[in-house]
């Protein structure tokens, strides 16, 4: 019985990131992009840059000095839907393989925004704490 209770979990958590990379993956074209470098974030949506104020991301690996990352927004339909607490669903979809052997973390918030965010760099992870990450634009 222990074990069936395993298995019903473990396809749950399946179902969940399934979910979360066929929402993401079904658009073709993001509706907006986001890029850290330096320590700052940016998002660019129709256009324009905007900065971005994110806690509860951590992107980087013992021995490199500066990272830098990029995401892909998907179902953005109004830029204030952007703001908000983005969850990572399940544990197991912090970094998660994305398309072309890529890392990094899938997430959505409230508004059923969806962010799909990696390093650009090899060998970098990019990881939500446990809490989620909060994303507001500036």
């Amino acid at each position: 019985m222990h074990n069936v209770k395993k298995i019903l979990i473990l396809l749950l958590v399946v179902g969940v990131m399934t979910g979360f990379t066929r929402a993401a993956s079904k658009h073709e074209h993001p509706d907006a992009t986001l890029r850290l470098s330096g320590g700052s974030f940016a998002a660019g949506y129709n256009g324009k840059d905007y900065l971005v104020k994110v806690n509860g991301l951590s992107i980087g690996k013992v021995g490199i000095t500066s990272s830098s990352a990029y995401g892909e927004v998907f179902n953005l339909k109004h830029l204030q839907d952007f703001n908000g607490h983005y969850n990572v669903g399940a544990a197991g979809t912090r970094g998660v393989t994305l398309g072309g052997g890529k890392s990094g973390t899938l997430m959505s918030n409230q508004a059923g925004v969806i962010v799909r965010i990696s390093a650009t760099q090899s060998g970098v992870a990019v990881n939500a704490t446990g809490g989620g990450v909060d994303m507001q634009l500036k």
